[in-house]
């Protein structure tokens, strides 16, 4: 499957004034966050974007292996942040908002799932990874790695966006292009709007379309129930004790505990 430049730039220019600083498009590169990381040591501007249509190394959260068969949407954007190392997880919890919000303008109800994944209908759409470079205790570079199902074959728990809107025609996006140009957008949105309200304003919008609020889980052999999510991108559970009237909250760091998909 070919990506078309210049329908993806039309399609950008149709959402928003936002345009890419450079756009490289490749049929298949081993990691898009690994080939913008190289264009960056070359002195590539912020908001410079690689896309492909598939990867063969592609990585998710915690180091694994992310699936990237022909015809999905592999996207990096590379941001400049410059903002100290402690508020790195604004990164990832702005793109996943700002491109579920997004992607819910254009008429497709994507949830998320704590802390990078994009859900729709239950099923896993995509996921977030974002890689940062940091100088002097701040942030100065980082980049916003994204893939999303759209006509590429999936696991038991995903799902592609394509065969979706074939039987529901309920949005504009009608390609890859379109669905990256929405992508873009969504992520330039939200990390203006974590840049500009900071995330004590974040964490509410994120929540209120975070799939794991109330769910039950179990931690360190305890019983709880999701609350929320902490300014460090810890996920907020109560834990009720035995003889104790009160529940007591705990936070969870990111990779301790398996949400899965409901």
């Amino acid at each position: 499957m070919e990506f078309n430049r210049q329908k993806f730039i039309a399609a950008i220019g149709a959402f928003s004034p936002e345009t890419p600083h450079n756009l490289h498009i490749f049929e298949t590169v081993a990691s898009t966050n690994g080939t913008l990381w190289q264009l960056l040591e070359e002195n590539a501007p912020p908001k410079t974007v690689v896309i492909a249509t598939q990867q063969t190394a592609g990585r998710g959260q915690w180091g694994r292996h992310w699936q990237s068969a022909p015809g999905g949407l592999y996207l990096s954007l590379a941001l400049s942040p410059n903002v100290p190392t402690q508020l790195a997880t604004g990164l990832t919890l702005s793109s996943a908002w700002g491109i579920a919000t997004a992607l819910r303008d254009k008429g497709i109800p994507v949830w998320l799932k704590w802390p990078n994944d994009l859900v729709l209908s239950g099923r896993k759409l995509g996921g977030i990874l974002t890689e940062t470079r940091v100088h002097q205790g701040k942030i100065v570079k980082a980049v916003v790695g994204v893939g999303i199902n759209w006509a590429n074959s999936v696991p038991e728990t995903g799902i592609d966006l394509r065969s979706l809107l074939e039987k529901n025609p309920v949005s504009p996006i009608t390609s890859l292009e379109i669905l990256a140009a929405v992508t873009f957008i969504g992520i330039i949105s939200g990390y203006e709007y974590w840049q500009q309200q900071g995330i004590e304003n974040l964490l509410p919008a994120y929540e209120n379309l975070l799939t794991n609020m109330g769910q039950k889980v179990t931690v360190d052999g305890r019983s709880g129930v999701v609350v929320g999510i902490c300014a460090n991108g810890d996920l907020r559970v109560q834990i009720c004790q035995k003889g104790v009237a009160t529940p007591v909250e705990i936070s969870v760091e990111p990779g301790t505990i398996s949400l899965g998909y409901r």
